[in-house]
């Protein structure tokens, strides 16, 4: 079984190089196109080389950390293995990120390129790019995991052992939550700062287009499209899958009597038939050039990777999980669920529907009214996910309990666990296509930067419009699955706590009384840490957004020839300003986001004695308030963001018009809450629920 995974893993990451040399060998366009294409690969791979360095140097000192209190609290070997562990998943959610962005600064300039041609051209070399990154992090979330599974002692045939072993390789996934969280905080606020920079500036003060080359700040901007939604969206998903198999491998341990290493194992199996599922859908898209909504043809590209992922989750349990038909189940309706969370959010963000629409009406009574819809708006939208979660995690629990009620020495919990990660595993089964969708995103929209700032004719202009209003969408897409499974996971991940508590202590640890006054306490720390966390990350992007602002007004003053074309800005400055501003703003709230449990741990075993259980408090209540908070922040942005793009199709007024004006604010606000905060949470869910498992020893 596991050399099937290494080898679909291996396979997989052929296709994707096939992939990468098909978009790379397209025309790369004009020499001006070039120019500003070669300016935002520049400043991309300097940020990012600045940004993982700083990483770099707080997981090494983390690592020590761990490697001290494993050595303590229970022997080397342990110590070792865990700390090893910890910095592979740093390294490979690192170089997943970095995977992501190297294509898309590559592809932008052929996507622009190709949309001189057809939009459907552009449209199959954006999702190309974006395909090499979501296959590429997916296999190297399986090699990963299966071979340190393989490396620890997971074949050595002593049942013993192996179940040991799932527990051992908690740290590969620690290892890459704590990049991606920081990842996604330094790539938001930096993307987020410059955006902000850029429209307040260029747009509303100088009334000047939004990618236009007279602005300082625009090359600023592009760039952060890249670090942001591909570099720090892939290191955000390697670390969802990485986290979430090994979470499915610890509960897979509880049914060791039933189904062996299989059921350790399935989690791995059923990814890797998803690669496939994602091949066949990317190769499935397509769109016609009269085609009105380009949206159509990567929903058919989802539909096909969907249907092809249930047949393989039906091939993996009927190989690996004696053909058990209700355990099918629960994966079904983990892939149901993601589709549902693709669709509420396709819903809620695409100017097509009542809630963007109704933003953008509001903006014609000006900002506030524009902000209050908004508002209500991300507020409405935490609905229908909660229920769809609420819905899946309530049927795969049964369904899990029906599959193996009875069996002899397999609690009903247990059953009903494992049902519920059969069902996070559904989910994720088509992590890899969400994720091309995902730096669809960016690819398109630098493609119609570097279109507008070349001054390519106006219908290449409308085609690369058409794509960048899309890719708005796919980004809020990926988003809401991120949360989707984050909050699918979130139960699974919980209870391998309450497991490794139980395994750490020598007595069952299956409830949290939150009638506790310490736990309640607790828990209510765990709900402040995510408006505080949320606060710092927001308050990042003002901090960093402030100094790109002041040097873009001082460019205007200083070159005065800047508006009437005879002068050039200069870009690197503003490139330098924001790279400073957003390494320097991102630590404090992923320490906070690391220190906060740990802490809380410590104090309350010192103070009180109920030091896991009040982490567990943390840990669940946090997640919960995260979940809300992040679906709220991603949604509202999202809409607030197409709200103002559907103006600018010529709706309402259209660009310039006061009611764009007025929407152009809700979308400044949108920023920092959909590219920055939000998407950090959805890795802070996770980072809780590994930082925990990893450092339990700690808290007992």
């Amino acid at each position: 079984m596991l050399p099937l995974v290494i080898l679909i893993s291996l396979l997989s990451l052929g296709f994707a190089g096939w992939l990468a040399f098909d978009v790379l060998r397209r025309d790369d366009g004009t020499p001006e196109m070039r120019k500003i294409s070669d300016a935002i690969k520049s400043g991309a791979e300097a940020f990012l080389r600045r940004m993982n360095t700083t990483i770099a140097v707080l997981a090494v000192l983390l690592a020590v950390v761990m490697f001290g209190v494993y050595a303590g609290v229970k022997d080397m070997q342990v110590a070792w293995h865990t700390s090893v562990a910890f910095l592979l998943g740093a390294l490979c959610s690192g170089l997943a990120g970095y995977i992501g962005m190297y294509i898309s600064i590559r592809s932008n300039i052929r996507a622009a390129s190709a949309a001189r041609s057809s939009l459907n051209d552009a449209l199959q070399t954006a999702l190309r790019g974006g395909a090499v990154s979501g296959l590429a992090v997916v296999s190297m979330s399986l090699l990963g995991v299966g071979g340190l599974f393989y490396l620890m002692g997971g074949y050595t045939g002593d049942p013993e052992l192996m179940k040991d072993v799932p527990l051992k390789i908690v740290g590969f996934g620690f290892g890459a939550s704590f990049v991606a969280l920081f990842a996604q905080l330094g790539g938001g606020i930096y993307t987020k700062a410059a955006d902000v920079g850029a429209d307040l500036v260029g747009k509303v003060e100088a009334g000047i287009p939004e990618d236009d080359p007279r602005n300082p700040a625009v090359i600023a901007d592009l760039v952060g499209d890249n670090v942001g939604d591909c570099a720090g969206r892939g290191a955000d998903l390697f670390e969802s899958t990485a986290a979430e198999n090994i979470g499915a491998m610890i509960l897979g341990t509880a049914l060791f009597p039933v189904f062996g290493i299989q059921g350790i194992l399935f989690p791995l199996v059923a990814r890797a038939f998803g690669l496939i599922a994602a091949i066949i859908g990317v190769m499935c898209v397509s769109v016609k050039e009269d085609e009105h909504d380009p949206m159509t043809g990567l929903n058919r590209g989802y539909l096909v990777t969907t249907v092809f992922a249930i047949i393989g989750f039906y091939a993996a349990v009927r190989w690996l999980l004696q053909n058990n038909l209700w355990l099918f189940a629960c994966g079904v309706i983990g892939i149901i669920t993601a589709y549902a969370f693709v669709f509420i959010t396709q819903y809620y963000t695409e100017y097509k529907y009542r809630p963007v629409k109704s933003i953008a009406e509001s903006s014609q009574t000006g900002p506030a009214t524009t902000l209050i819809t908004g508002l209500s708006v991300a507020m409405e939208c935490t609905a229908l996910p909660v229920i769809a979660i609420s819905l899946a995690l309530l049927g795969a629990y049964y369904c899990g309990i029906y599959a193996l009620e009875g069996t002899p020495g397999i609690t009903r919990n247990a059953a009903g666990l494992y049902g519920t990660a059969i069902a996070t595993m559904g989910m994720l089964s088509t992590c890899a296509y969400i994720l091309a969708m995902d730096t669809f995103g960016p690819i398109t929209d630098n493609a119609g930067g570097i279109v507008e700032m070349s001054r390519q004719p106006e219908d290449i202009r409308k085609r690369t419009d058409r794509l960048d209003a899309v890719g708005n969408t796919t980004k809020a897409l990926t988003k809401g699955y991120a949360i989707g499974s984050a909050a699918l996971a979130a139960f699974l991940l919980f209870s391998a706590y309450l497991d490794e508590v139980t395994l750490l202590s020598g007595r069952a640890f299956h409830r949290v009384d939150i009638a506790k006054m310490e736990v309640f306490v607790g828990g209510l720390l765990g709900a402040m840490l995510v408006f505080l966390f949320s606060a710092l990350a927001i308050r990042a992007v003002g901090k960093a957004a402030y100094y790109v602002i002041n040097d873009v007004r001082a460019q205007f003053k200083e070159k005065p020839g800047i508006m009437e074309g005879t002068d050039t800005p200069d870009y690197g400055r503003c490139v330098d300003i924001v790279t400073t501003g957003a390494l320097k703003e991102m630590v404090l709230p992923g320490i906070l986001a690391v220190g906060m449990p740990i802490a809380v741990g410590v104090v309350f075993k010192v103070c009180f004695g109920t030091g896991a259980e009040s982490v567990a408090a943390l840990l669940m209540v946090g997640t919960i308030a995260g979940i809300l908070m992040a679906t709220m922040m991603n949604n509202g942005g999202g809409a607030w963001d197409n709200a103002k793009k559907f103006i600018e199709l010529g709706n309402l007024g259209g660009k310039g018009s006061p009611t764009h004006k007025a929407a152009v604010v809700g979308d400044t606000v949108g920023d920092p809450l959909k590219d920055t905060a939000g998407p950090s949470l959805h890795v802070l869910i996770k980072l809780l629920s590994t930082v925990t498992l990893v450092l339990a020893p700690l808290f007992i």
